[in-house]
C-alpha cells in the first residue's frame, strides 16, 4: 500500500492509468493526478478542473 499526504509522488505509471494535470479553483495548486474523484494536495478540496 502506497501512502502519500501533501506531498506529490511521482512514480511511472505509463500505459497504466492516464495521469492528467489538474488545477485547483479553490487554491491554484497545479498537480497530477490519477482516477475519476481527484482531491487537491495541498487542500484536500475535491473542486479541481483540468489543465493543460
Amino acid at each position: 500500500m502506497m501512502c502519500s499526504v501533501g506531498d506529490p509522488f511521482d512514480f511511472n505509471m505509463e500505459g497504466k492509468l492516464p495521469v492528467k494535470h489538474y488545477i485547483c479553483n479553490d487554491c491554484g495548486n497545479k498537480f497530477k493526478g490519477i482516477g475519476k474523484n481527484v482531491k487537491c494536495p495541498s487542500c484536500q478540496s475535491s473542486n479541481v478542473s483540468e489543465s493543460n
